[in-house]
């Protein structure tokens, strides 16, 4: 058996840039807010002071503790963030986020394996920037997968050895439905992400042409797809007809979707797991108004058991809440919350979830 922690957006730049030892020069280039600084303003405002500079750990707060005791074999996460200092954003783009190269041992203070790298705001601060955020990771010695200096880069896995005898390979995409921009897509001769043009059986084919290129036998083989909009339920069909097809066609034995900004349903499709939106997980939305009832500031750490044979042997999720930017244990109410939310919207797809103590557990009906 081979464990996986999963979570959806990380967001380390702006406010939380700012409280972490080293930040970057706090201007902004948005309507709503001009500096950095103004999100740590709205976080205080709404749960008390925040300590700064704080030291690198102290943005996982409690996740630390829950990552040592679970400890899973894979730590992968979607990083919604440039880590550069340039100031070359990308115009006509409404948000930018960046952190400071020198802030990037807040990444390793939770000894990641491997970031996402193909969504929205990765592009934030330009080909420049892009250039950075890889080279920052490289000296970090955290794998990535998504983008690169072209095409074949941005669309190669992450092969991760957890010295268990399987290899993990993480392929790493998005849609234009997460409001990646049509010029961030990776060519032949040009730096970008690896941005799929659509979710059409053509465009599934073509990605498990790609996984057959790097597949051997044992590996486990993850699609970390951003994909989708920030807010609601409902799954569209072409997300569910795109997982079930590179499950099928392309070996694919996790769907690790993310671009919502919570938790959304979970899928058992021929024993594999379909996540089609971990929520975010870290970022600097306290105290910003609206969508209140999504519930946006509790996350979720998902803890995937994959048995040797590729199928899902166990789900548990952790809730965890920001507050003052830090993870904390969730309250026993919040983890109720979430817990019947994800029973109710996972009975379409014959998975239920309830609770176990701290955690929550995921059952269900095989599919497919």
């Amino acid at each position: 058996m081979i464990r996986l922690f999963l979570c959806g957006d990380v967001m380390t730049g702006r406010g939380i840039d700012q409280v972490l030892p080293h930040p970057v020069d706090p201007r902004l280039h948005e309507p709503y807010m001009t500096s950095a600084l103004g999100y740590v303003a709205l976080a205080e405002k709404a749960n008390g002071p925040i300590p700064s500079p704080v030291d690198f750990r102290y943005i996982w707060g409690d996740s630390l503790d829950v990552l040592a005791e679970w400890a899973a074999d894979v730590r992968l996460i979607n990083l919604e963030t440039s880590i550069t200092r340039s100031d070359t954003f990308w115009p006509n783009k409404g948000i930018h986020y960046r952190m400071s190269p020198a802030n990037t041992p807040c990444l390793t203070a939770a000894n990641l394996n491997c970031c996402a790298l193909a969504n929205n705001h990765v592009l934030d601060w330009g080909y420049d920037g892009l250039e950075d955020t890889l080279a920052a990771l490289a000296r970090a010695g955290i794998a990535h997968a998504g983008a690169g200096p072209d095409l074949h880069r941005a669309s190669e896995p992450a092969i991760l050895d957890p010295g268990n005898g399987n290899r993990v390979l993480v392929f790493s995409m998005a849609t234009g439905s997460s409001g990646v921009p049509g010029s961030w897509a990776a060519s032949a001769g040009s730096a970008g992400i690896h941005r799929l043009p659509g979710l059409s059986a053509d465009i599934a084919r073509r990605v498990a042409e790609q996984v057959g290129d790097y597949r051997r036998q044992g590996d486990i083989v993850v699609a970390s797809i951003h994909w989708g909009d920030n807010w609601g339920y409902d799954i569209p069909a072409e997300q569910t007809d795109f997982a079930h097809r590179l499950i099928d066609d392309a070996g694919v034995d996790i769907i690790h979707g993310h671009s919502s900004h919570h938790p959304r349903a979970i899928e058992v499709y021929r024993d594999k797991p379909v996540f089609y939106g971990c929520g975010d997980f870290i970022n600097d939305y306290e105290g910003i108004g609206g969508h209140e009832t999504f519930r946006g500031d509790l996350g979720l750490m998902y803890f995937v058991d994959i048995s040797n044979d590729g199928a899902l042997s166990a789900l548990r999720m952790v809730p965890m809440q920001m507050r003052r930017f830090r993870l904390n244990w969730a309250e026993d109410a919040d983890t109720d919350w979430l817990a019947a939310v994800l029973d109710r919207e996972g009975r379409g797809f014959n998975t239920a979830v309830s609770r176990k103590d701290r955690s929550l557990a995921l059952s269900w009906t095989r599919n497919g």
